[in-house]
Parts: structure tokens; C-alpha cells; sequence
């Protein structure tokens, strides 16, 4: 049933990581199977066995030419630096090559203590996989670039984390798992042949464009100083998106900072509801490092701690080397301000390009905060206010004396951009989802998996979010925000 694995990571120096094989679980049951993701990725669909896909799913068979292992990586959590981590929990099995040609890892979430374990269990519960699987799959349904989640696995045993849980492996699938921290792993230990090996392999699976000898009169330098470039490129415009859906990852550390622009390692993530710049949800994040706000900034921060490890890549003086990657790291703030003010423009339904744009965007921002209202549904509520005031979104501002004297502002742009009111209402329904994975809604699925074994919820969300931006008649429950009883303040690691 498997597609040909082809073990790159693998055949690195063994140096990179910890062969491990994953440990065997009691009862392994697939409870969620992706199948149109199974399908692009090669898999063998007509031969597909639930059964047999729940041992391999679960780790209790490996499948044929796969080799699993635990990669190294170091990582600063919380701004600490951590030098050794690891995958805790995690087994590659290796990469396979898609319809479409690109490499694809594959890799099985919760499957046992590994050598990098720290004394954890190594195992995941199953509110945390039904989680990833959850948000992971509405966002690449919001076109964010992400891991994807293939399989969900029940494995018999109960987990104690806050309360006890129901264990399950999820298998996660991501173009690769090279993270800032898996930079610094090797940096932390004077190894720049491993560093230089890293970067040559971000180039050759990510960035393509960069491969091939030095332009004569360039240095050799420049091809990395170029992949971190590159790479704040990617980090500018995936955070933008973040911010557009009023997601909070939750715990941007180091080691969850992807090389390849994906967003990895869903864990106290969350969406928010009621706009406010400083929400935090995650336990964890006791200080608000990793609040809405600060997601920027602190993505270029993570990106600093790359340019680190690559500094010796650059130039063989270290203070000309420190410049040219002082350089890049700066110029992430104008992109990223660039990225930002190109999601909200689409998010108002502008497509020119206006000097007074931002003002505008923030103006709605600030509307929304002071009226408390809904981040998601006050941007599609717009569709509904082009011509008119709407009852439905002025309903969504607890006083709505900032948003009405923005709305005049807002329509006298909308008027230079030369399009019917039904097409920019057209454009802000393309681009503003009505459905997002709500905190509360996640919850309720988890609590009916894990407590009563019912998966039907579960499918249901799975369902509505597949289709984000299109109004599904007799689902309307699931755009609207949490109850006041079932507001979820605070989001869990699954460790």
C-alpha cells in the first residue's frame, strides 16, 4: 500500500539522528484516514486494508523500506536554549516522492520513548493528534502552507496527562522537519560540516532556485547568505497569513520553526475570537511571549538564531559575515510590514494599491478591539456592508461607534476600485472564511472521542472546514463563536 520510500535523511551521517524503531502499542485502531491526501502522495488505495493500516499507522509494523529514526535538534524554548531536544516522541520514516514530484517525509507523532525523550513518555494523546489533525487540514484548506495530517491511530492505552486520555500516533507528512533548531544542534557543536550539509539540503529540497556554482565574481557565501533570505521570505508571508486568521501558534520555539515556510507542531494553538492584539492562549506561555501581537517579531527573532548558526557560511571574517546577516535579518521587518498590508488589503477587498491602505486596515482593527467583535466573522461580514450598513455585522460590535464612522472611509475606497459592489463582496467571501477550527468546537470532538469513543463529530468539523469559505446551508452552528460557558481560555501541550 505504500509508495517506494526513498531515505535521504537516512543516509546522512548517522551523526543527524538516532535510529529507533517505534514502540509496539496493545490495541491499534484508525480512527481518521486521509484518503485524498493518501492518494497524492502515491499510496495504493485499491489494496488499502484498515486493519493493516492501523498496525502500520500505529508502529507496530514498519513498512517496507522505511528505515525510522529520531532526529537531532537543539532549539531555544521560551527564549532558553535547549542544546539537546530531539524528537521526543516522533519516528521518521522517510521521505516518498508525490504525483506531482515533490518530496514528502512521513513521520509517526507519539510513537514511543525515544533516546531523546528526557523521561517523557513518548507517547500523544488523542486530543492532541485529533487536534493537529483538526487545524492542520483547515489550514492547508486556508491555502497556509503546513504539515498535512494523514492517519489517526487509537492505540489501546490511556495516557495521563492533565486528566487521563485515550493514546493515539498521528502520522504527519511535511516536506521536511529541518527546523532553526535543527541548525543549531550542530552549531551549539562546532560541527560547520553538519551546518553545511543542512543548508545544502534546505537548498536542494526547498530552494532549488539557489543550487547550481557560484555566478563568476560571487562568492561561494552569498548562495547561503541567500537561503536565509529566502527563508525570511517564506517566514514574512506565512506569519502574514497567521495574522490574517487571527491564528496564535502558541509556541514559536526554535525547534518549531520550519526551514521549508510550513506551519509545524500544532500543539496550544489556537484561533481567536474576540480580536485582542494581546491574546495568548497557551498554558505554557506564562508571559505572553507568543501572544497574537509578537508573532512577528518574533519570527525574525528565530531567524536571527539561523543567521547565527549559518554566520561561518557567509564569509570567512566574522564581522563582515555578522553584516551581511544583520542585513537580511533587518530587511524582514519591511517585508513582513509588506506581506501583512497585502493579506489585509485582500481581507477588505482591495486589489489597488492605495497609500492610506494601512490606516484603513488598522482603523478596522481598532474598530474590532474596542467593540470586542469577532475577528472572523466582523472581516466576512464585510461582504454583507459594501453598499449598506449591516445589521448582522454591526450585532458583532459591543458598541458600534468606531465601526460606523469607519464604514464611510471604507466605502469611499472601495469606490476607486473600479468593480461592482457584488464582485468586491464576491472577492471579501474568496478570502475571509467563515468556518476556522473554534476552540470550543475542538473541544467538544475531542470530548466525544475521548470520552464516549464517538468519532462522528469529529468527521462532522473535518467536513465543514474542508470547505472554509463556502456557506453550508444547515451548518450555520459552526461559524458561531463559543458560548459563554464553553470560551476556551487555555490551550495544552500533548506532552
Amino acid at each position: 500500500m505504500f509508495p517506494e520510500f526513498s531515505l535521504r535523511y537516512a543516509r546522512l551521517p548517522e551523526r543527524f539522528y538516532l535510529r529507533f524503531a517505534p514502540v509496539p502499542v496493545p490495541e491499534p485502531r484508525l480512527v481518521a484516514f486521509n484518503r485524498p491526501l493518501a492518494e497524492t502522495l502515491g499510496f495504493d488505495l485499491d489494496a488499502f486494508d484498515e486493519s493493516r493500516a492501523a498496525q502500520w499507522f500505529s508502529g507496530n509494523c514498519v513498512p517496507e523500506g522505511a528505515e525510522p529514526l529520531a532526529q537531532a535538534y537543539a532549539g531555544h524554548q521560551f527564549g532558553h536554549f535547549n542544546p539537546r531536544l530531539g524528537d521526543g516522541r516522533a519516528v521518521l520514516l522517510g521521505e516518498v516522492v508525490d504525483r506531482e514530484g515533490r518530496l514528502r517525509e512521513l513521520q509517526l507523532k507519539g510513537a514511543g520513548m525515544t533516546p531523546f525523550s528526557r523521561g517523557a513518555d513518548g507517547r500523544a494523546p488523542l486530543g492532541a493528534v485529533l487536534r493537529e489533525y483538526l487545524v492542520s487540514e483547515a489550514m492547508h484548506r486556508l491555502g497556509v502552507p503546513t504539515t498535512r495530517a494523514l492517519a489517526a491511530v487509537t492505540t489501546g492505552e490511556r495516557l495521563f496527562r492533565r486528566v487521563p486520555e485515550p493514546g493515539a500516533v498521528l502520522t504527519r507528512v511535511a516536506a521536511s522537519h529541518l527546523r532553526v533548531g535543527t541548525f543549531q544542534y550542530f552549531a551549539a557543536r562546532d560541527d560547520l560540516e553538519a551546518v553545511t550539509t543542512l543548508a545544502d539540503m534546505a537548498i536542494e529540497r526547498h530552494y532549488p532556485e539557489l543550487q547550481g556554482p557560484a555566478p563568476a565574481g560571487h562568492q561561494e557565501g552569498e548562495r547561503y547568505l541567500a537561503l536565509l533570505e529566502a527563508v525570511a521570505e517564506r517566514q514574512a508571508a506565512l506569519v502574514a497569513q497567521w495574522m490574517g486568521l487571527g491564528f496564535i501558534h502558541g509556541v514559536m520555539n526554535t525547534d518549531n520553526c520550519a526551514i521549508s515556510g510550513e506551519t509545524i507542531d500544532y500543539g496550544p494553538c489556537a484561533f481567536m475570537e474576540a480580536y485582542d492584539p494581546a491574546t495568548v492562549f497557551s498554558s505554557i506561555d506564562e508571559g505572553g511571549r507568543y501572544a497574537y501581537r509578537n508573532q512577528p517579531w518574533i519570527a525574525q527573532w528565530n531567524l536571527a538564531r539561523l543567521a547565527e548558526t549559518l554566520l561561518p557560511l557567509f564569509d570567512d571574517d566574522q564581522e563582515s559575515a555578522i553584516a551581511k546577516a544583520t542585513r537580511v535579518i533587518e530587511a524582514y521587518a519591511p517585508r513582513y510590514e509588506d506581506e501583512w498590508l497585502a493579506v489585509f488589503r485582500n481581507k477588505l477587498g482591495l486589489t489597488r494599491e492605495e497609500e492610506g491602505d494601512r490606516a484603513l486596515a488598522e482603523a478596522f482593527l481598532e474598530a474590532m478591539a474596542a467593540g470586542r467583535a469577532d475577528f472572523t466573522l466582523a472581516f466576512r461580514g464585510l461582504a454583507e456592508a459594501v453598499e449598506e450598513d449591516a445589521p448582522a455585522l454591526l450585532d458583532l460590535f459591543d458598541g458600534d461607534t468606531s465601526l460606523r464612522a469607519w464604514l464611510p472611509r471604507w466605502r469611499a475606497r472601495l469606490a476607486r476600485e473600479e468593480a461592482s459592489p457584488a464582485e468586491i463582496a464576491a472577492r471579501i467571501r474568496a478570502v475571509n472564511p467563515l468556518y476556522i477550527p473554534r476552540n470550543h468546537q475542538v473541544e467538544r470532538v475531542i470530548a466525544a472521542a475521548a470520552e464516549h469513543d464517538d468519532f462522528v463529530p469529529f468527521e462532522a468539523l473535518r467536513e465543514v472546514l474542508s470547505e472554509p469559505f463556502t456557506a453550508q446551508p444547515g451548518r450555520e452552528a459552526y461559524a458561531e463563536p463559543a458560548p459563554a460557558g464553553e470560551r476556551v481560555l487555555r490551550t495544552f501541550c500533548g506532552t
